[in-house]
């Protein structure tokens, strides 16, 4: 695993201090350093497992651990990304992000994609891996076309009320949730918002390009009907020939928003 100094040094200086605690199984990491793409910018995921019978004690003293594993800066739990056994931390100086994700050793193997063991104790992570293949995360085509012309909609009444920061959200989420993935599956890579979209997909982000606005009504109005563009292009074909199109819907929204355009003009 070829990875950046900063990161190395933390990791050789952690590991050590969490194999001191009797209760922790193992430790692997996931994100970037498994994709093969770490650099100076990228987050530490690391999944610390814990025996099942320890595991309510050792998430009540997360922060605690973390701070005598490490310099922690600042800390605090993932629920808001839906990851209530994750803390999120900067360590440091220098200031290096950190992900602990405490998993029982029993739901190790529930994973989207193979992490990395760093360190384990007799075996058992690897042998919860060989047991259970990944389940790599899919996307639902059907569900986001249940979805993606009410959210048009919504897009356009935020331009035509001139709530042009909300205009400007609302795109940003349509790529993260919608196009960035539908992008990636394009290239043939997993969907993930857009995250290293420029590198896995250059031609797709290129063209995603043309969703990006300043603070101007014309250009945001302009973005949503790219969005809608890029959409109708890249949900089509493959596995999103089983779609149920919601080709009603679709011609009222895309209306809708044309007529809030024009009414700017």
């Amino acid at each position: 695993m070829d990875v950046p100094s900063l990161h190395r040094r933390f990791l050789d200086d952690v590991l050590p201090r969490i194999r001191e605690d009797a209760r922790v199984a193992g430790v692997a990491v996931t994100g970037s350093f498994v994709g093969g793409r770490p650099d100076v910018y990228s987050d530490v995921d690391l999944i610390v497992v814990v025996d099942d019978d320890a595991h309510d004690a050792v998430m009540r003293e997360r922060l605690a651990l973390i701070g005598s594993w490490t310099s922690l800066v600042v800390g605090f739990t993932g629920e808001h990304v839906g990851e209530p056994r994750l803390i999120i931390t900067l360590v440091g100086p220098p200031l290096l992000h950190v992900d602990f994700k405490f998993v029982r050793a029993s739901d190790f193997a529930e994973r989207i994609e193979d992490p990395e063991i760093l360190w384990q104790r007799d075996d058992v992570l690897a042998a919860a891996l060989a047991g259970h293949p990944p389940a790599p995360a899919g996307l639902d085509l059907q569900w986001i076309e249940d979805r993606f012309w009410v959210w048009v909609h919504y897009g356009a009444t935020k331009l035509g009320r001139g709530e042009l920061f909300e205009a400007i959200g609302f795109l940003g989420f349509v790529r993260d949730a919608v196009l960035g993935p539908l992008a990636a599956r394009q290239a043939g890579a997993p969907p993930r918002g857009v995250r290293h979209l420029e590198s896995v997909a250059p031609e797709e982000a290129r063209e995603l390009q043309a969703t990006l606005c300043g603070y101007d009504r014309d250009e945001a109005g302009r973005a949503m009907l790219a969005a809608v563009d890029l959409y109708r292009r890249w949900s089509g074909g493959g596995e999103g020939a089983a779609v149920k199109r919601h080709h009603h819907a679709e011609e009222l929204a895309v209306a809708y928003l044309q007529d809030v355009i024009d009414q700017g003009r």
